[in-house]
């Protein structure tokens, strides 16, 4: 039986095929690495929840999508059911880092009205002898793109969790400032049998101070 959970986000990772997505998210789920994995055919799916606040459970739904052309079709039909996106290039390989404004322009233009939430990740960091790709643009173009930039490694662990949970933070924040909502027929964000009534940060210390005037009888 599934724990319960407050809150479910559809998250897609998003970049060419060699780059590791598949790595990172058996990393996140399962805590194993394989040198040797298979290529992604369409869009593979993986699950972990995460306590990202006292009593806030956020199941997590993880799209592995492929990279190769011939199957874009395949894997844009997830774009506009996830709310969260991992745009993933290779610290060693430049070309995939020069197709991640291809692959932003694209995914931000197929869910057009709505907004997605994205976080840049720079994979592969524990090949530094080999890098392709400096820190410093990599964080010019996260800086261009206004989200947050992080250098993972599936094969050491590094900073693989840490990704995750910000870009977590960051759609659950959205959701407390009103700027991310549920809706019919939407499957980015699920509300589960006890959500919770989310205020933006300064309406819940408005109403913490309220509850302790009102239970004060001194």
């Amino acid at each position: 039986m599934d724990i319960l959970w407050q809150y479910q986000f559809r998250i897609i990772l998003l970049g060419d095929s060699t780059v590791g997505k598949s790595s990172l998210l058996k990393r996140f789920t399962d805590g194993i690495y394989s040198d040797v994995a298979d290529p992604t055919v369409g869009v593979d799916f993986y699950a972990r929840s995460l306590d990202i606040e006292p009593g806030v459970k956020i199941k997590l739904q993880l799209w592995d999508t492929a990279g190769q052309e011939r199957f874009r079709s395949i894997t844009t039909s997830y774009y506009r059911n996830s709310v969260g996106g991992l745009l993933v290039f290779d610290l060693t390989n430049r070309k995939t880092f020069e197709h991640v404004r291809e692959w932003h322009k694209e995914v931000s233009e197929h869910i057009l009205p709505h907004h997605m939430v994205y976080i840049l990740i720079g994979h592969k960091s524990d090949l530094n002898k080999d890098r392709k790709v400096t820190r410093d643009e990599a964080e010019q173009l996260a800086a261009e793109l206004g989200i947050r930039y992080v250098e993972t490694s599936a094969k050491c662990n590094s900073n693989v969790d840490r990704a995750f949970e910000l870009l977590t933070r960051d759609i659950y924040e959205l959701m407390k400032m009103g700027e991310i909502v549920t809706r019919d027929g939407w499957d980015g964000v699920k509300s589960g049998l006890t959500a919770k009534v989310l205020y933006p940060a300064d309406e819940e210390e408005e109403l913490a101070t309220a509850s302790a005037e009102k239970g004060c009888h001194c």
